[in-house]
């Protein structure tokens, strides 16, 4: 079988090579169309990924969050709950280990005080942030250190102060001489241990051990925790996993939280796509079609050349299968190479189209060729050679063998 279908692949090949200039003539639709596919498709790829990229760099896909609501909705008025369930410093270990080398853990509130600095009595408002285990990778030190894992399980009263704070609280003085004082916060006198670098920190800001804050103040702000997938694919499942830790833990508290992720967003842009992807796909088709529909002209014109051939083959033993495995496999050698034409020619007019989108838009704009588009391809190019080929087949394999060889 196998030796049979390379034969006749063969002959096919002689056959284009013979006649190569009119099957190009017949095949110009397949390869206007594919060509015209191939770089609507590398376009939306690529499109589809610069979005991706965008929404990552202005919202953290990888991130589930757990939020406290602690309001309720009755009689379409908004009004805040008497009492409800919020994370503390424990349940940050306990989710810690839920997930393991899975994600990250990140436990912060954050609520605006008046802070004095001790020795001082001139007041300085700043946000005030508890946070554990200890803060982001973002923050950078000017001076001193961050929080370790003993000054969150001893509830130690020690801070670090942003830039901003630091200038506010050290007036004239060189902010690192700030190392070892005191700062005073709701009746607390913390230590000052670290000074960030000027960063995102858009306000004066306080950070202290989040188990140092009383559990009042906690639920005054309650805590928000912060889960960090090492890979977005997984955020599907730690959300799903949080959700159900979350009714385990707090099963008359449940309603209280929110799970929240953003990677709806992505799905978003993948339905725009593939609907745009499908819409333009359709379209192109129409070049497409016009292109099987010139592979079968070819292939008519050629049982109608080749009638004697076929007469002879048939007289000489060859059955209806045989004659339709050779023009099908013309069929489907003609439409591959219109096919493969057609990729090239694409993947040539979009890399000259791709500087000019660039030159106009100003946008770190790339065209994207997947194994999806080659795929695209390859199917296509069977599906016009197995489609449009087998009314000819058909038509040569019915010929009655005497006719056939008496045809002039």
């Amino acid at each position: 079988m196998f030796k049979q279908l390379r034969f006749s692949f063969a002959e096919a090949f002689e056959n284009i090579r013979t006649n190569f200039f009119h099957t190009f003539l017949s095949i110009l639709g397949i390869v206007i169309g594919v060509a015209a596919l191939v770089s609507i498709l590398s376009l939306i790829d690529g499109m589809e990924r610069y979005a991706k990229e965008q929404i990552s760099s202005t919202t953290d896909l990888k991130n589930v969050m757990i939020e406290t609501q602690t309001q309720q909705i009755i009689n379409n008025i908004r009004v805040k709950k008497d009492s409800f369930g919020y994370l503390q410093y424990q349940d940050l270990g306990e989710l810690q280990s839920e997930f393991q080398d899975r994600a990250k853990a990140m436990l912060f509130t954050q609520h605006n005080a008046a802070l004095e600095r001790v020795g001082d009595a001139t007041p300085v408002a700043a946000v005030v942030t508890g946070i554990a285990p200890d803060l982001p990778a973002t923050e950078v030190l000017k001076v001193g250190r961050k929080f370790s894992p003993s000054d969150q399980t001893n509830q130690a009263k020690v801070a670090i102060v942003s830039d901003q704070l630091a200038q506010l609280l050290a007036k004239k003085s060189a902010v690192d001489q700030l190392i070892g004082q005191q700062i005073r916060h709701q009746q607390e006198a913390y230590t000052i241990i670290g000074v960030l670098k000027p960063g995102k920190t858009p306000a004066p800001t306080l950070f202290v051990p989040i188990s140092s804050l009383p559990a009042g103040a906690l639920a005054q702000s309650p805590p928000m925790c912060i889960l960090e997938a090492n890979v977005v694919e997984d955020v599907p499942k730690i959300k799903t996993a949080t959700e159900v830790w979350l009714k385990k833990h707090f099963p008359s508290k449940y309603q209280d939280f929110q799970v929240i992720s953003n990677e709806f967003r992505v799905d978003q842009v993948a339905k725009g796509f593939l609907l745009f992807r499908i819409v333009m796909g359709m379209i192109v088709g129409i070049s497409v079609l016009v292109g099987g529909i010139g592979v079968m002209n070819v292939l008519l014109i050629s049982v109608t050349e080749r009638t004697r051939e076929i007469g002879v083959r048939k007289a000489l033993g060859a059955k209806k299968r045989d004659i339709m495995r050779l023009f099908l496999s013309e069929s489907i050698t003609v439409s591959f190479l219109g096919s493969l034409m057609g990729l090239g020619l694409g993947i040539l007019g979009t890399s000259i189209f791709i500087p000019i989108v660039k030159a106009i838009t100003k946008a770190p704009f790339q065209a994207a060729y997947t194994w999806n588009t080659l795929i695209v391809i390859v199917v296509i190019a069977l599906l016009i050679g197995v489609i449009f080929g087998t009314f000819p087949a058909i038509k040569a394999a019915r010929l009655n063998p005497v006719d056939a060889i008496r045809h002039e």
